[in-house]
């Protein structure tokens, strides 16, 4: 009975990787009610991915002022925000689609990684160089397009910013 219990999340957990929905499948396997998005990203759901994915938000990693310039150039292009919603989508997109640390690697991170994964993805997981490697191992078995010249450089940058605290 366990095995089929632990089956059943393991296809809810991949759905809900798959489809970005966070722990829904997680929630609807065991019952519960699915967890509500915070109100930023209810916005960037409404407004902001309704024209485009969100590769583009995970490959920007900006500031407040530099979200505050892509909102301003979104809104001048069209993107329908309510003027009270842009601080509260700009709040969310510095917590969840915020910098990086500086340095070699981090455009590789930025260009390859969010091909798959957001950027908290990378945030959370912290490893040691070890982890790291075996990580991006995985990850070149899974079809990560990342060459063996940029290996180094991205195990360094990775091992340096998000390893254990």
């Amino acid at each position: 009975m366990s095995w089929l219990i632990l089956s059943l999340l393991f296809v809810a957990t991949t759905i809900s990787y798959l489809d970005g929905t966070k722990g829904l499948g997680i929630a609807l396997a065991a019952g519960q009610e699915a967890p509500k998005a915070e109100r930023g990203e209810q916005i960037q759901n409404a407004s902001c991915t309704t024209c485009h994915d969100r590769r583009p938000i995970d490959r920007q990693a900006l500031d407040e002022a530099g979200w505050m310039k892509v909102m301003a150039s979104e809104i001048e292009k069209g993107a329908k925000v309510e003027k009270d919603d842009v601080p509260v989508l700009v709040a969310y997109l510095v917590k969840n689609h915020g910098p990086l640390p500086d340095g070699p690697g981090k455009e590789i991170v930025l260009n390859i990684c969010t091909r798959c994964h957001d950027l908290q993805r990378v945030r959370r997981q912290r490893s040691s160089a070890e982890g790291w490697a075996e990580i991006l191992d995985t990850m070149l078995n899974e079809g990560a397009p990342l060459s063996a010249q940029d290996f180094p450089v991205v195990l360094r940058y990775l091992a340096r910013n998000f390893r254990p605290e």
